[in-house]
């Protein structure tokens, strides 16, 4: 009998084990450890964080669920990867032996990289359901004090596609409070130009998103150093192509919510040098498995691929749920072969898929690659990618509750989009 533990429960980690559930037989265990009880789906945040959902329409318990598949769980999350005893240490002080591992953990937010950011700070957050309740209530207080507001992505963040829906729903639910005159909003960004994204562009994302903040009237500042936040006020340092400060810029703000750097987690980033990059993320190969520990395979945001790009800033490279979902049926399907004695042949399908919304209409980008030069560099808006992602968000819960294993980005954004499988 093998073991394969996956850690992490979100959109990475529990299609995996749906999916390694159904590839293996009855003879085999699987086991998901995760540090919260609770299933989140994340591209909802935005709309949590100004009251347009609450935690029950995008929260699930985890366990029922997992159960049902004959998957066992623990919510003790992991404080020690014992990869050269193949061995797991729980948060509980107990231990769990595997065959394979399957990590999906997700990132560890830097907050502290940049003095004042965070929910412990000035700023706001989107990236958990917690930090996205939060931000409601400082919206909230908003409400009844507007003024100025900053949004966006403060250096070597990898994650910038919420940044600009969380803009754009700002701007929608300013409008519907009809208070959109009293505030003036400013994004910055890290990126050295709007609808970067961390993908060097698609198609014409940046005559698009810029032409969205123009219409709205959002400023914006690119090749942005986030240096301080205090109470109220950011002090941003704008830069040339060479890095080269050309500009201080101190921005006033009643409310602001900018997405953090990321760092792998601290179980993972303590696997030492050969298996982890300089910020700890996993490294992986073609297959999905760490180089110094193969029975190790990563997937998600936990795992460390190369910028598309040199930037006058750091600019990561997103991983987004398309993406994540055929890492985990690559990795479920190489595993499944070395349990059988072969060699793993299943590589993911490295392409950038996102509906981006944007209040009372949206945005969808495909990049097919994600780096360029690219097969496919497809772009549309309209009001139709807003309920798009809205139906999204409700089957995709539903599948994850009833514990489909079928890939659930792919069948769902292809059909949507009229793009057609992709190899």
């Amino acid at each position: 009998m093998a073991h394969v533990v996956i850690i992490g429960a979100s959109t990475g980690g529990l299609p995996a084990a749906y999916e390694m559930r159904a590839a293996l037989g009855a003879e085999h265990k699987v086991t998901v450890v995760s540090n919260t009880p609770v299933f989140h789906f994340v591209p909802s945040n935005p709309w949590v964080a100004v009251g347009w959902r609450k935690r029950k329409d995008t929260c699930f318990d985890l366990e029922p669920h997992l159960a049902a598949k004959d998957i066992a769980f623990s919510a003790e999350g992991v404080t020690e990867i014992r990869a050269e005893d193949n061995q797991l240490l729980l948060g509980d002080g107990l231990t769990l032996d595997y065959d394979y591992l399957i990590v999906s953990t997700g990132p560890k937010l830097a907050f502290d990289e940049v003095d004042g950011l965070g929910p412990e700070g000035h700023t706001e957050s989107i990236c958990t359901i917690e930090h996205a309740e939060k931000a409601y209530e400082s919206w909230q207080n908003f409400l009844k004090n507007p003024g100025p507001i900053v949004v966006g992505a403060v250096q070597g963040a990898s994650c910038y596609g919420p940044s600009y829906e969380f803009a754009m729903i700002v701007n929608r639910a300013l409008r519907k409070a009809k208070i959109r005159d009293q505030v003036p909003m400013t994004f910055v960004t890290a990126e050295p130009y709007i609808g970067h994204l961390g993908l060097g562009g698609v198609g014409d994302s940046k005559g698009l998103l810029e032409s969205e903040f123009r219409h709205n009237d959002i400023k914006w500042i690119t090749n942005a150093r986030v240096r301080t936040v205090e109470a109220g006020k950011m002090i941003v340092e704008e830069v040339n192509e060479q890095a080269e400060i050309i500009k201080i810029h101190e921005l006033p703000f009643n409310y602001s919510m900018m997405l953090p750097a990321f760092k792998g987690v601290d179980c993972v980033a303590n696997l030492g040098e050969e298996a982890v990059n300089p910020r700890g993320f996993l490294k992986v190969d073609d297959f999905q498995r760490n180089p110094k520990y193969p029975n190790i395979y990563g997937i998600g945001v936990c795992i460390a691929i190369p910028p598309v790009e040199a930037t006058p800033l750091p600019v990561g490279a997103p991983k987004t749920g398309y993406m994540i979902e055929s890492m985990a049926t690559a990795s479920v399907a190489n595993i499944k072969a070395v349990i059988g004695g072969q060699e793993p042949t299943t590589k993911a399908t490295w392409n950038a898929i996102c509906l981006a919304d944007m209040g009372n209409t949206g945005a969808a980008f495909v990049a097919m690659p994600q780096i360029p030069p690219r097969n496919t560099a497809w772009m549309k808006k309209g009001k139709w990618v807003h309920w798009a992602k809205v139906g999204f968000e409700k089957y995709y819960i539903y599948k994850m509750k009833k514990g489909s294993s079928d890939p659930v980005f792919e069948k769902y954004f292809l059909k949507v989009l009229g793009i057609g499988k992709t190899k």
